[in-house]
């Protein structure tokens, strides 16, 4: 799985070391917080195992790579995760664009070039899933966020396709759109901008990140397989 290095990804990895899994710990520049998310899978007693892998998504030629040393080792994956993101917030007139590209070729282009070089891998092997993250904001948009609103919704189109051209063989393709979330980038902001974003969930409180990897399980397991081509909310009741 992408992204896997911290936040969301970390835990997701975790739940899937957990149960069972032999995960590849994706990271760019953060070994050693890949390192250590792989440690603690590896040292803990859990079912599956990890392996830390260093690979920019945005690099056609690293993922490549990457895939060549997953293959040698372990064989062809069944289950890919995108989950890598950034963010690079600014007002849209101040955006630059590097400011976009940044963005959309982290979210967008590196989901687009994980899912194709992985593409056969999850498309012959029993139970193949492909799972990509978003995000609320790209359902609601957000101040400062035109960018990252842009490639998280453009997640939603490319699932939904991507399910319809494996359908056939049996692999399915989702999609999960987390609202806020304790993570390091949420812990980061000012209280008060905390507080204002909580009075908008109707839970009132952020989500933990083992119930975003809770779903990610799901969607990973041989339960999930008549569960196709969905864009699935988590956010609290937020849109509701």
């Amino acid at each position: 799985m992408t992204g896997a290095s911290r936040g969301i990804g970390r835990c997701i990895a975790r739940e899937l070391g957990r149960h069972g899994a032999t995960v590849i710990v994706n990271y760019r520049s953060s070994e050693e917080a890949a390192h250590e998310v792989a440690d603690t899978i590896t040292e803990a007693d859990f079912e599956g195992t990890a392996h830390p892998v260093q690979a920019d998504v945005t690099d056609r030629d690293e993922i490549e790579t990457m895939r060549e040393a997953v293959h040698e080792t372990f064989g062809p994956i069944d289950v890919l995760v995108n989950n890598a993101g950034i963010t690079c917030d600014r007002p849209f007139q101040k955006m630059t664009v590097e400011d976009w590209h940044r963005v959309i070729d982290v979210s967008l282009h590196g989901t687009f070039n994980c899912t194709q070089t992985f593409y056969d891998d999850v498309k012959t092997v029993d139970h193949g899933r492909v799972i990509n993250i978003s995000s609320v904001i790209g359902k609601q948009g957000n101040v400062g966020q035109a960018n990252y609103a842009a490639a998280k919704s453009g997640l939603f189109g490319f699932t939904r396709s991507l399910a319809l051209e494996l359908a056939s063989t049996g692999t399915t393709a989702n999609c999960i759109a987390p609202g806020f979330t304790h993570t390091e980038m949420v812990e980061a902001l000012p209280d008060e901008i905390q507080d204002d974003l909580r009075a908008e969930i109707p839970l009132e409180r952020f989500a933990d990140t083992s119930e975003i990897a809770g779903l990610v399980r799901y969607l990973a397991s041989e339960q999930s397989g008549y569960m196709t081509g969905e864009v699935i909310d988590i956010n609290g009741g937020i849109d509701l």
